[in-house]
């Protein structure tokens, strides 16, 4: 199976421009380029399955460019529904600098800023030099452009797709670049782009798309709770990431694990028939974590990040050390810790009971944990040296509903 045909398995091919990409693919040595803008500071699971793509090819033999946007990014790609914020100058050579070293750390990419060619250019030549080419009423049936036509769209907005397509020209010219990748929302671009090389230069340039990927609704997969998944560890913990993948839904597991591993297609069946018949036990879920975290933070990482599920789970919270409470509890409600303070007052402070009369009956029946212990005593009382490592105590209320006491 040629690198076409495993893409095109994994479901990683949409749309391609011209049908002898699938021989040029296959035979390698194609220089190509895929690109975001720095609207953050870090990757987030979405950027990350479009450059493991990426990955897949220089394996294949072709060799990767990432393009950061930092002019494109002063810009902005039109939203479906509305113009972007502008971010500033210093935020985007921030979000730059931080793009470029996540990305070197990972794929070992090639990384280059369109600012440094965009940047150059003053208005005269751009409408000169590149405008030109740029027929309006072909622009404007461009998904891109069309979508935003009954809301309106700014001439700033309408300008991105010209600074996309001379960023494929620009490369094409100073790398041979000959290949172009992105997402399916970008299609639009990837065509300005081959149509500016060919008639600038007369040269043949060709572009491909893969999937967005989403869940089973439609909405795009990689937020959990209304939050990005980040590749950086400081935004979404290993056991965050962990969590979010265990969670996946059933139904598009497999997908995900083509789209997000390494994992062959004979590995990949084995666990599908595993998740049809035996759904509970999770096994594509747990490999498709695996592979994932592993690859982005390590294995250390990932059996840190089972360690706390499964401490979690069981109620082992002693075996935890601080800096994994931290991480498996790090967005639950926290008060902070004060000697001698009775665990009546803490649970009604943490707010796991509204009343001194309701704290005390929770305690009765048995229903309050003390870092995995049942603690009965109403008289009972809190201080640092119950907490683990003398930083943080986890109280547990009945089965899900949980608070930090902090020191």
């Amino acid at each position: 199976m040629g690198i076409y045909e495993e893409l095109e398995w994994r479901g990683l091919i949409k749309d391609v421009s011209d049908p002898s990409i699938k021989e040029k693919l296959n035979k390698g040595g194609m220089t190509f380029y895929i690109g975001t803008d720095p609207t953050g500071d870090s990757l987030h699971i979405g950027h990350f399955s479009s450059f493991l793509i990426s990955k897949r090819l220089k394996d294949a033999g072709h060799h990767p460019i990432l393009l950061v946007g930092g002019g494109t990014g002063l810009i902005g790609d039109p939203k479906p529904d509305a113009e972007r914020p502008m971010i500033t100058y210093e935020t985007v050579d921030h979000n730059f600098n931080c793009l470029k070293a996540q990305a070197e750390k990972l794929f070992g990419f090639e990384v280059v800023n369109n600012r440094d060619w965009l940047g150059k250019i003053n208005i005269i030549d751009f409408l000169r030099d590149y405008g030109k080419y740029f027929n309006v009423n072909l622009m404007l049936q461009k998904d891109i452009v069309a979508r935003r036509l009954d809301s309106g769209i700014t001439f700033t907005e309408f300008s991105y797709m010209i600074l996309q397509a001379l960023d494929f020209w620009y490369l094409n010219k100073e790398k041979n670049v000959t290949l172009q990748v992105a997402g399916q929302d970008q299609w639009g671009n990837i065509t300005a782009g081959i149509d500016l090389v060919r008639r600038k230069e007369g040269k043949e340039v060709y572009g491909f798309t893969m999937p967005l990927l989403t869940k089973s609704d439609g909405t795009k997969f990689g937020k959990t709770n209304g939050k990005a998944v980040w590749l950086d560890a400081k935004k979404t913990s290993p056991y965050e990431m962990y969590q979010f993948f265990i969670n996946s839904e059933d139904a598009k597991v497999i997908d995900y694990l083509k789209f997000l591993t390494f994992l062959s297609k004979e590995e990949i069946e084995v666990l599908e028939k595993k998740n049809l018949e035996a759904p509970h036990l999770r096994e594509a879920h747990k490999a498709l974590a695996r592979e994932v975290i592993t690859f982005i933070h390590g294995e250390d990482a990932y059996n840190e990040a089972v360690k706390i599920s499964e401490a979690l789970f069981s109620g082992d919270i002693k075996s935890l050390t601080a800096d994994e409470i931290e991480m498996g509890f790090g967005d639950l409600p926290s008060v902070e810790g004060k000697d001698d303070s009775t665990l009546v007052d803490t649970l009604i402070e943490a707010r796991l009971a509204s009343s001194k009369r309701e704290a005390r009956e929770f305690i009765k029946n048995g229903a309050v944990l003390v870092n995995g212990d049942k603690v009965t005593d109403i008289e009972a009382k809190l201080g640092k040296n119950d907490a683990i490592e003398g930083k943080f105590i986890v109280l547990r209320r009945g089965k899900k509903l949980y608070a930090i006491v902090k020191y």
